[in-house]
């Protein structure tokens, strides 16, 4: 029971630690774009890359024109 006394203040501590690194994510825009980073690695920025690579089957695959 005596550990309660050091952990109760630590259990606080740490959960205002989280909250205040969740309200200073929240108030730099970390959640701003939550889809546009997962998109973006799906589209080939780079048309200058070199030659379109080939499907399995031998056709070329055509860079996008995203962006």
């Amino acid at each position: 029971m005596e550990a309660l006394i050091y952990l109760i203040p630590v259990a606080l501590f740490l959960g205002l630690v989280g909250l205040a690194a969740f309200l200073w994510a929240l108030k730099t825009g970390q959640f701003d774009d939550l889809d546009g980073a997962a998109e973006r690695i799906l589209f080939d920025d780079d048309e200058d890359a070199g030659p379109s690579p080939k499907k399995p089957g031998g056709a070329r695959i055509e860079p996008s024109k995203h962006g």
